[in-house]
């Protein structure tokens, strides 16, 4: 019987991939900082926060880094992964090729506090400045009643995570300092949108959309769209309603005459 040849035996996962990643990770403050390299172990199935926890267990144990979920929902672990704004728990390893050198940078928009963790207080600050939800006064039989096409039109703003990836990449806050005490920015447009077009709500924030909060800055470039982890669409659904909504109400001269010679707010439904 002739005999048979045996077959190479298949490497296996393990074996057949790099066992390690060589990580840069900003290393500093506000007054100084650099790029530290790092090579650990990789394990299947890691993502960068992942890489950057074993950098904290056995190299670098002072590494200030922000997170808490580790599900993609809490949007505390936002970085600059290879230059791109990312949140780093969602970020799978098996995504780069071999061997590749793999850059890890704070948020560049917000003023940075140590390695990693950038000092976002300005979104909550300017968030203070949006009046609460109003509803309006129950149907006469005491419930309130919306479509379901109203309530699907702000679901979609609620999924956001606040992860202020679109804040970081909107150029209108990171390449003009000045412009963020008269600019609120996009993660600020959708809370407003989602305020704006609910059904129920009383309160009208169009002067403040178009005065202190800055809309008109925004050019529609759809940066943050493109960035934004809850795919919202924050440029299409967001801010040109917004922008249509202050047009009509202090630019449009048709709407202008309407409303004197009815006396009505054709928004709210209020007569003046």
């Amino acid at each position: 019987m002739a005999a048979v040849a045996e077959r190479p035996a298949r490497p296996s996962t393990e074996a057949a991939r790099s066992d390690t990643v060589t990580f840069r990770v900003w290393r500093g403050d506000a007054s100084a900082g650099e790029y530290r390299e790092y090579t650990v172990a990789l394990d299947e199935g890691m993502v960068v926060l992942d890489v950057i926890h074993r950098i904290q267990a056995t190299q670098a144990g002072d590494l200030a880094v922000r997170w808490n979920c580790k599900a993609g929902k809490c949007g505390s672990c936002s970085a600059e992964i290879n230059g791109k704004p990312r949140l780093m728990c969602m970020t799978r390893m098996d995504t780069f090729e071999r061997g590749q050198v793999i850059t890890v940078s704070p948020i560049k928009t917000f003023p940075l506090i140590r390695d990693l963790v950038t000092d976002v207080s300005f979104n909550f600050e300017r968030a203070k400045e949006v009046p609460a939800f109003k509803p309006k006064a129950p149907d006469p039989d005491g419930k309130r009643r919306m479509h379901q096409e109203d309530v699907d039109r702000v679901q979609e703003f609620h999924k956001c995570i606040e992860c202020f990836l679109c804040q970081n990449v909107c150029h209108v806050i990171r390449d003009h300092e000045d412009n963020k005490q008269h600019f609120a920015g996009p993660r600020l447009f959708v809370r407003l949108a989602a305020l704006e077009m609910h059904p129920l709500d009383t309160n009208d924030r169009r002067e403040l959309l178009k005065a202190r909060a800055g809309l008109g800055y925004c050019n529609i470039t759809k940066c943050c769209t493109e960035v934004c982890p809850e795919h919202i669409h924050i440029t299409d659904n967001a801010i040109i309603p917004l922008k249509e909504r202050v047009v009509t109400e202090f630019y449009d001269p048709v709407a202008w005459l309407a409303r004197k010679l009815t006396g009505r707010d054709r928004r709210r439904g209020i007569v003046e």
